[in-house]
């Protein structure tokens, strides 16, 4: 507990300085970063009860806002400016002197991770602190601050190992595949913040195709694909967020439409903006548990799912896997929790034939149909992308689009398209445009 008093007490000092000393943020860095995961988690809470405004603070300009005349606008707004700025908490005060120093940024960035990582471990409630931090992040994340640059073969070769490092998606072995993905009709771009003008804070990649691309492996294949189909449709078939202590602001979706933009100028030939994405949750958080008989939370039910494969289609599987894993199971569950754990079944024409339909089916019923207690969409790239206002149909639903082992073990090989509309895109356009200056523009 000394460790954590003493670290409020220099995080209170920058907080009194109007000007703090670089020194002063050195020492709290240092001192911060050498805390171990528990300590970090007791600092949390000590500056969420300590660090905090006292109700004698705020009871004289709430009193003068209750007797205000609300009449008098410039008195009514006098009031309430008071208001405000007594209502800013000490720990907001503190942190907002970071984004003056070198460094001062990124490190927020990175106190906003460990709280974010730790708010998953903890029944404490940090939702308090986060909020302040969000707060801060979308005031230095607004117009001027952000710009978008496009990599590509000729970037830095920092900034091609960086994006090589920071691929989650679809993971790169080596530095010669980014080649590939840099190429004539292949596309990357990154939004950066003008605090960090060296590092992305979230970069997207795109492939430029004729028509809509199904499968992962087209786009990624070895290879420059050159120009001459003529494309007609972008492809973004990668997004990665870089800094953990970004997740929720919405800066992707910044970015996506930074993107559109930037490629309707510069190939007008695009008319469709769409995604090729993965469904990380498919396979472990739904339809194993619902083959395992643990479909309770659900919107599917077991008849509904039982449906989805005829009774031709399910006779044919369970003779089908009795003679190629020579076992007499009768029982379709029992059957399919064999069968797509395995990464062969989808080489298997047999297997491939009989479960195309059902697994589109499953897909989309779960892409369209599953909610969280929200009522937003149970999957999080379909929460997203929809939220966004892209839109999917069943034949947007790509069966065997991913054979990698990632994509078996996430969602047994499938894949979405979500679209993007066009009136959508247009609305957003110009919204969009103003919270961006593009170099070069």
């Amino acid at each position: 507990m000394v460790k954590t008093e003493k670290l409020a007490e220099v995080l209170d000092t920058i907080r009194l300085h109007s000007d703090p000393p670089p020194d002063l943020f050195r020492r709290f860095q240092e001192q911060y970063r050498d805390l171990p995961p528990e300590e970090k988690l007791r600092f949390f809470d000590f500056i969420l009860r300590r660090m905090e405004i006292q109700k004698g603070e705020i009871e004289e300009p709430v009193r003068g806002l209750l007797t205000a005349d609300s009449d008098d606008p410039a008195e009514w707004s006098r009031v309430l400016t008071t208001l405000r700025r007594r209502m800013e908490s000490p720990r907001l005060r503190a942190f907002r002197r970071f984004v003056s120093v070198s460094g001062g940024f990124k490190f927020l960035l990175d106190f906003r991770a460990d709280l974010l990582a730790m708010r998953r471990q903890t029944t404490l409630d940090l939702e308090p602190l986060d909020e302040e931090l969000s707060y801060l992040f979308n005031t230095w994340f607004q117009s001027g601050f952000l710009f978008l640059q496009e990599i590509t073969r000729d970037s830095s070769f920092r900034q091609i190992r960086f994006l090589k490092e920071h691929e989650m998606v679809h993971p790169m072995a080596s530095l010669e595949e980014i080649w590939n993905r840099l190429g004539n009709d292949r596309r990357c771009f990154a939004l950066y913040h003008r605090a960090m003008p060296e590092e992305p804070v979230v970069f997207i990649e795109a492939a430029l195709t004729r028509g809509i691309a199904r499968s992962i492996h087209a786009i990624l294949q070895a290879g420059d694909q050159g120009t001459a189909a003529r494309p007609d449709t972008a492809v973004f078939y990668s997004i990665n967020n870089t800094q953990d202590g970004l997740i929720g602001l919405g800066l992707a979706r910044i970015l996506i439409f930074g993107v559109v933009d930037a490629i309707k100028t510069s190939q007008p030939g695009i008319k469709t903006f769409c995604t090729l994405s993965p469904i990380p949750g498919f396979w472990q958080r739904y339809l194993k548990p619902i083959l395992e008989g643990n479909c309770g939370s659900f919107a599917i039910s077991p008849e509904r799912f039982k449906n989805c494969f005829s009774e031709k289609a399910q006779t044919a599987l369970i003779e089908h896997h009795a003679q190629t894993a020579r076992n007499g199971k009768q029982d379709l569950s029992a059957v399919l929790l064999e069968i797509l754990p395995a990464l062969e079944w989808i080489d298997d024409p047999v297997y491939a034939n009989l479960l195309r339909w059902p697994l589109t089916e499953l897909t989309y019923f779960y892409i369209t149909k599953e909610k969280d207690r929200r009522g937003r969409p149970l999957d999080p790239v379909a929460n997203f992308h929809m939220n966004n206002g892209a839109r999917v149909s069943f034949e947007n639903i790509n069966f065997g689009a991913n054979r990698s082992e990632r994509g078996h073990e996430e969602s047994c090989g499938m894949m979405v398209n979500y679209v993007y509309t066009k009136t959508w895109l247009q609305q957003m356009g110009s919204t969009m445009r103003s919270l961006l200056k593009r170099n070069g523009r």
